[in-house]
């Protein structure tokens, strides 16, 4: 440690640590632009000049570090004048433009120019002008003339997103940030720029002139999409939601949200909302209010069961819906007398569940995914399903930890990967078998599985038995593959023999949530593969969801359900017009109370932060008047509080029950040696909202989902040029037109076609077979 005065406080902080950071714990403010925390030091803006005893000039407070004994004041004359000094000259060029600028109320130049600045400029010259740059439809870089070169954003592209996409131009006045010869920019979190953003150069494009800072309430809630449960502070103008952006949580977004978090929330206010209880009379909808509604769903489900069981009724929801909701459903189907109900409709192998009472999870908590020193992921496509993990992992791999992997193709993650075994995802199994070869051999120890300890997989051995802190993470693929169970049980085999904790990086915002209030099948009930296949269900409950987009076989389920007597549909938007008989208007998330259970394992409860849109409820009170209207037992609830107390106990310390371990066997699976399909969930695609925000669906990412990556043999055979398209068909469904992309990272009898795409919605199993031709 080294001790140092600040402003006559005496101030002890770890050797090799700034100024800057001394005065952070002094609570001593330095004005500065370019410094960031989570960001490398630059020292471009000056702002934060401070006088040190000794020195013959000003010094930057976050480029100079300390010494034993070091005498600093940052409010004497000398540091002021050099601030105010070095402000004179930010504003030389700067726009007078304070009264239209989307920054203006939360500006930190505006702020400091307060404090710091003259009344009048003594500069006469004309002002530098630059160009405004359409960079996509996220990120508004309209007014760069109001830039101060701060690099900011083009640091956190570099060591936060992991790709470079905005960069410093030219030298003195002609410098411009921009992109690489005007492309646009397509990170996943790159709306976390615009936060960065000291000034109101880069700006967000959906929220651009529609509120000013000072009208709009901000109010805590937490994100739907993914399992990181990234903490956000929605902003709200009347009733209607104007921006999302992060609150800082050090254990789980840090300061960073992703895209999809952010401006998502255009869907809440898009036309694709449902306002009213809808019913389909005569193939066409027609708006009810609800006592007609609910009263048409109880009656119907009487029907069902009256004329051909209650195990002819069953639940499906997505991950996304909360516990409140979740649970609320299960205790309805279960009241009525069936045990359809579950969550998992993109699994293949129902069989891979926890132990009684207990949750797959992380296996270890998000913040420590920035400090592993060695990772393996298996069957994930990491940047796009979870890109606030990735982030983490990136971090780590920049401070030296080695990340492998066991994919089905050569995703760029945006961080250096060690190791990295491709193969098909049937050959997973086997690969990570491989692996386990190498580490009994290492060990000497007997191989759990039959497998070759090939050079690839003694790599991955010698990476995952050395270095201290070790991770094995199991992607959204491994946990919807058809071996899951064989996966987990030598996941777990490969951890127990590495030191390393073993987790799901779990798919949607509630995953853990929904295996702790047991929205899972029982008493013999179906589980969503049954459900969703021949016509077994008379009856359907979906909530939230949309069985063709969010389904594993997207086919079948829209069979099943057109099969289906009745089907009601309880979402926030005009979803399932095919298929559905009733249409719940349910609240999303910003419109009612609830919780979700991230990956690992944290509950974190949220409020409404506007009213319901028109006619809409939150869910959980809907199924509360349909119990009643059922006559059902338990539906006496007057907050979702007492819900969330009835679904998840007292308190929310889950720690025991959570687990990873399987008693599963591991099995060896031959495949058929035909072409198999490789499906990724775009990240624009995974969810009701994320697929109805405009500005989302116009973005790079989702604009190119609908493509069939086809290896390099494959392509040759197929004779296909750019540009080309391929007609694909699977045994008992339907066939897809995409266009097609020559993926040399694929193995050779491997086909990337997503799913939860419309176009890709006539196909069969994520995980099946594909016969593909030349369109």
């Amino acid at each position: 440690m080294v001790e140092i005065e600040l402003d006559g406080q005496k101030v002890e902080v770890l050797e090799g640590s700034m100024v800057m950071h001394a005065a952070e714990k002094a609570g001593a403010y330095i004005p500065h632009f370019c410094y960031h925390k989570k960001l490398s030091i630059a020292a471009n803006c000056r702002m934060c000049l401070v006088d040190v005893e000794k020195a013959p000039k000003p010094m930057p407070a976050c480029a100079t570090p300390v010494t034993q004994g070091m005498i600093v004041r940052t409010k004497s004359d000398k540091a002021v004048k050099a601030q105010q000094g070095v402000m004179e000259f930010l504003l030389i060029n700067h726009p007078l433009d304070c009264p239209i600028c989307d920054q203006g109320g939360e500006c930190q130049l505006q702020d400091l120019a307060v404090g710091y600045g003259s009344g009048k400029s003594r500069y006469t010259e004309e002002k530098r002008v630059v160009f405004h740059k359409n960079v996509g439809p996220l990120i508004s870089m309209e007014e760069m003339s109001r830039c101060i070169h701060c690099t900011r954003c083009v640091r956190f592209g570099q060591e936060v997103a992991g790709v470079m996409e905005l960069g410093m131009a030219h030298r003195g006045e002609h410098s411009e940030i921009q992109t690489f010869v005007g492309r646009s920019v397509d990170s996943e979190l790159s709306g976390n720029m615009i936060d960065i953003c000291p000034v109101g150069a880069l700006t967000s494009k959906p929220f651009r002139y529609s509120a000013r800072t000072w009208e709009l309430s901000r109010r805590k809630s937490v994100a739907p999409h993914d399992s990181t449960g990234a903490n956000l502070i929605v902003q709200v103008k009347g009733q209607q939601v104007m921006r999302v952006v992060p609150l800082e949580n050090e254990d789980v977004n840090e300061c960073w949200i992703a895209d999809r978090d952010r401006f998502s929330y255009e869907s809440l206010n898009g036309d694709q909302r449902v306002t009213a209880p809808m019913i389909k009379q005569g193939g066409a909808w027609k708006q009810v209010d609800w006592s007609t509604a609910l009263e048409y769903v109880a009656n119907g489900l009487k029907l069902v069961k009256a004329e051909h069981g209650a195990a002819a009724i069953g639940a499906l929801a997505t991950g996304h819906s909360t516990v409140e909701e979740l649970h609320l459903l299960a205790k309805l189907v279960r009241g009525i007398g069936s045990g359809n109900v579950d969550y998992r409709q993109r699994h293949a192998d129902f069989a891979n569940v926890a132990p009684a009472g207990s949750a797959q999870w992380l296996g270890t908590s998000i913040a420590s995914l920035s400090e592993v020193d060695r990772a393996l992921v298996v069957g994930s496509f990491l940047r796009k399903d979870h890109p606030l993990f990735a982030q983490r992992l990136r971090q780590a791999a920049r401070r030296g930890a080695k990340i492998s992997a066991i994919v089905g193709g050569e995703e760029d993650w945006l961080m250096r990967v060690a190791n990295r075994i491709v193969s098909a995802p049937s050959a997973w199994l086997q690969s990570l078998a491989d692996v386990a070869a190498a580490i009994a051999a290492s060990n000497g120890v007997a191989a759990p599985a039959a497998g070759e300890a090939t050079d690839a997989a003694k790599a991955v051995a010698a990476s995952l038995l050395s270095g201290a802190k070790k991770v094995v993470l199991l992607g959204n693929a491994a946990a919807q593959h058809p071996q899951a169970a064989s996966l987990l049980a030598l996941a777990n085999w490969i951890a127990a023999q590495t030191g390393a904790s073993v987790g799901y990086l779990t798919e949607a915002a509630n995953t853990v949530g929904a295996q702790l209030v047991k929205f899972l099948p029982s008493d013999g009930g179906l589980n969503a593969g049954q459900m969703l296949a021949g016509d077994k269900l008379k009856a359907v409950l979906l909530l939230n969801t949309d069985p063709v987009l969010d389904s594993a076989n997207a086919a079948a389920a829209a069979k099943a359900l057109n099969a289906a007597e009745m089907v009601v549909v309880m979402s926030p938007f005009k979803t399932g017009l095919e298929y559905a008989d009733v249409i719940l208007p349910t609240a999303p998330f910003t419109e009612t109370s609830g919780t979700f259970v991230n990956a690992e394992g944290r509950a974190q409860s949220f409020v409404g932060v506007v009213k319901p849109l028109a006619e809409t409820r939150p869910g959980w009170k809907i199924l509360r008047v349909l119990g009643n209207l059922l006559a059902l037992d338990g539906f006496e609830q007057e907050s979702s509080e007492q819900v969330k107390t009835e679904a998840l106990g007292v308190g929310s310390d889950f720690a025991g029950r959570l687990s990873n371990a399987t008693g599963a066997s591991i099995q060896a699976v031959s495949t058929n040696g035909g072409i198999e399909r490789l499906a990724n969930v775009p990240i624009y695609a995974t969810d009701a909202l994320v697929r109805n925000s405009t500005s989302l669906q116009l973005t790079t990412d989702a604009k190119t989902a609908a493509v069939a990556g086809i290896p390099s043999a494959l392509w040759t055979q197929l004779g296909l040029i750019e540009g080309a398209r391929v007609r694909i068909t699977q045994d008992g469904a339907g066939a897809a037109e995409l266009a097609a992309k020559l993926d040399a990272s694929l193995p050779a009898n491997v086909v990337r076609v997503p799913a939860g795409l419309a176009e890709t919605a006539a196909l069969g199993s994520m995980f099946g077979a594909l016969n593909l031709s030349k369109a």
